[in-house]
Order: structure tokens, then sequence, then C-alpha cells
């Protein structure tokens, strides 16, 4: 299993926008690619905070090439004042 953990700082005044697109962009990809377990989203103030689980590297690979992500990736870009990405390559369960 391969993880990825991203934090947003949304702009002030932008959650509202935001978070929508965010579930949608979630939930399709739960449900569209099939590499992708788990795609929780988690709120505080002004910070998302995203845990993704995939099958692996390539699976992950998918989902930034789908057409959803692009979309939502493009929408939210003004919104976001910072973005973090971990990657790991390992799911000890």
């Amino acid at each position: 299993m391969y993880a990825v953990c991203v934090t947003f700082k949304i702009h002030p005044g932008q959650m509202a926008d935001f978070l929508p697109l965010m579930v949608t962009n979630a939930r399709t990809s739960r449900a569209e690619e099939a590499g992708c377990q788990m795609f929780d989203v988690c709120v505080r103030d002004d910070e998302v905070f995203l845990y993704e689980i995939y099958d692996d590297r390539a699976a992950f690979d998918l989902h930034l090439a789908s057409a959803h992500f692009k979309t939502f990736d493009v929408s939210v870009a003004p919104m976001v004042a910072s973005k973090r990405v971990a990657l790991f390559d390992e799911v000890i369960r």
C-alpha cells in the first residue's frame, strides 16, 4: 500500500468554496479509481488534511492523471495559501 498525506492552508473566506470541490474529488477518486482504497478529508479552521491510501505508486499516478483531479487542482489553486505533500511507500497495519 501507498499513503499520501496532504495539508492545505486555505485563504481566509475560501473554505466554503474549497470544501465541496475537495469532497467531490475524494468521493470520485474512491468511486472511480480501482487503486484508491481510502480518501479521508479532515478539516480544522483554515486547514484541510487528506489521508489517502492507494494500492501502489502506480495507482496514485493514475489519480494524478485523472480528469477529475486535474479539474479540481486548477479550480482550487487560487483558494490555496499553501500545500504540503508527504508520500509513504509502506503502510503497516
